[in-house]
């Protein structure tokens, strides 16, 4: 059965989508079947691994307005062993579609969980908001991981995050799990990105992954060319900071 990991931080810019993408691919990489999920209406992560948003038929929006079903949208081997869910800009007005529609919360949890089997991990990349989106792919999920950027701001919102998160378990979802969180834009040159991670480390009673990602500008240029790191350079510290992250969800 596959494990479901939602990436999720609502606050933009912390990595979330880079580390979507290359999370999946790197566990791709080791042989594991993964399915990519792009819950953000800006489908970075589709354009990312690869999957031209010009010529898919159907997205995650037919998905949740039940105009199609999960094995119509999801495009097959985008890369090995990785499936992809794509999305487009006209995610954006799902929110609006859903209002009064029941248990709106869990559409994506009803098809996810119909071919779930066929993976051994599916990855959603959430919007960078706490919306009905957000919502569907923790309803979806067995765990969360949160990518926090090492920078001054780094807790801010943080707690609002984890009180979204308790709320979903308490009422939508109590097999939920906080499997962690992932430092990211690392610069090891600046004294505080070191000491964003000491803070962070000493406030939150969370689980950390040891790998932390640098800020890297391989890992800045690889989505351009709608590759993921590993495939795009894959020898730079950030194709190798990802795969160490792979193996350690992958141990968890």
């Amino acid at each position: 059965m596959g494990r479901i990991i939602a990436i999720t931080n609502q606050k933009g810019g912390v990595g979330k989508t880079t580390t979507a993408i290359n999370l999946s691919a790197c566990l791709a990489e080791k042989g594991k079947k993964v399915l990519s999920i792009d819950m953000d209406p800006q489908g970075n992560m589709t354009s990312g691994l690869g999957v031209d948003k010009d010529d898919i038929e159907k997205t995650v929006y037919d998905l949740i307005i039940g105009q199609a079903p999960i094995e119509d949208v999801i495009v097959r081997n985008a890369l090995e062993n990785l499936d992809v869910l794509p999305t487009g800009i006209d995610l954006s007005a799902a929110e609006i579609e859903l209002i009064g529609v029941e248990e709106k919360e869990f559409i994506i949890r009803k098809e996810v969980h119909r071919i779930k089997e066929y993976y051994d991990y599916i990855i959603i990349d959430c919007p960078p908001s706490l919306n009905t989106l957000t919502i569907n792919a923790m309803t979806t999920a067995d765990s969360v991981i949160v990518p926090i950027q090492c920078e001054y701001y780094a807790l801010e919102g943080l707690s609002q995050l984890m009180h979204t998160i308790q709320l979903v378990q308490e009422r939508l979802n109590p097999n939920l799990e906080m499997e962690g969180v992932v430092f990211t834009m690392y610069d090891a040159r600046t004294n505080l990105s070191l000491q964003v991670v000491e803070n962070v480390k000493d406030n939150l009673n969370q689980n950390i992954y040891k790998t932390i990602i640098p800020r890297n500008i391989r890992l800045a240029e690889a989505p351009s060319y709608g590759m993921p790191i590993n495939l795009y350079d894959s020898k730079s510290a950030g194709a190798d900071s990802y795969r160490r992250l792979a193996e350690e969800v992958i141990e968890r």
